[in-house]
Parts: C-alpha cells; structure tokens; sequence
C-alpha cells in the first residue's frame, strides 16, 4: 500500500516536470523489469534495450499517463507488449540467443556469491528458452512479474485456462529440464 501512493506520488510530480520523480521511478523498477526481460528474451543486450524503450515511452507520454492501480504492473505489461512486438519483428532476422546472461548479476559483495547467481541464471536462461514463447511469457509474468493468470490472460488476449494451462505445461517442462541437468552434473 505504502509503495502504490508513493507511486501516485512520484507520477503526480513526474507529470508537473520534476525529472527526480522520474529517476526514481526508473530506479525503484529498473531491475525488476531487467529480471524479467531477461526471462522473456534470455538476452540481457535486448532485455537491457526492452526496459530502455518502456521508459522512455514512458517518459514521452508523461500527461497521459494513468496507470490504473499499481504502476509496477503497469510497467510490467508495457514490457510485456513491447518484447512481443519487438518479437514479432524480429523472429524473421534473428535468433534470439543466451549471450550476454553474464552481465546481469552485479550486486553481490562476494566473488562466490555472484557465481553461483550467475550459474544459476545461466541454467534457467538455458531452460527456459527450450520452452514455447508463451509459456515462457505466462511463467515469467506470474512468478516474476507478480500477475495474475488474468492479468496475465488480457495481456496474451487469451482465456483465463488457456494461461493457466500454459503454465502448468511450462513449469513442468522446465521442472523436467532442469531436473535433466541436475542429473548430468551429478552423473546420476
């Protein structure tokens, strides 16, 4: 609650022209786009470009801005549609690759900490791009985005099961993925 009329806050003096609200804004929601671009695209160069051109769409249409409800979401589905988009353009030029997925963890304090993160992402990234765009879409939305199948559902233009179904399926290929690599790396 605390953080949704900070949010009003910030896009109240963001439309009357403070550029601090939105730097704040940006920093307050940069990484949690960037988590989930890079889940969507398993990119971080076209993740990191993603979240760019939602904010400066977002900062282009300052008036007309009227987030309804929480502007995390908000930012969330303008993601979203843009790597759709952006998808539907480029499925004809370019594969979309996993280079890149080192540079996304950078916070941690110690060498050891931050190369297990980055293990960790770069077998997700692995995985997750074996399974079809739109089960990947709904199981990053949900678990990273914190939507709702029906939120979720309006963003795909889908049913509600539909989403739901693409979920169960994707999280169990993923289960099955990576429990196939869990198995490789131990021998078993």
């Amino acid at each position: 609650m605390r953080s949704m009329i900070e949010d009003r806050l910030l896009i109240w003096r963001f439309k009357r022209g403070s550029r601090d609200a939105l730097r704040r804004i940006y920093e307050k929601y940069k990484n949690d786009l960037l988590k989930l671009a890079v889940s969507l695209v398993t990119d971080v160069n076209t993740a990191e470009d993603a979240v760019q051109d939602v904010f400066v769409s977002f900062a282009q249409c300052g008036a007309r801005i009227r987030p309804a409800g929480d502007l995390r979401k908000y930012l969330i589905t303008c993601l979203a549609n843009r790597i759709r988009n952006r998808r539907r353009d480029q499925q004809r030029h370019e594969t979309i690759g996993l280079d890149g997925a080192d540079g996304l963890v950078s916070g941690f304090r110690r060498p050891e900490q931050w190369a297990i993160l980055n293990e960790e992402l770069r077998s997700l990234s692995r995985a997750l791009a074996q399974i079809p765009y739109e089960q990947r879409e709904v199981v990053s939305l949900y678990t990273q985005g914190d939507l709702t199948f029906r939120q979720i559902a309006r963003i795909q233009n889908a049913s509600i099961n539909t989403v739901q179904g693409r979920y169960r399926y994707g999280m169990a290929k993923l289960r099955s993925i990576l429990n196939g690599e869990l198995k490789n790396e131990t021998g078993g």
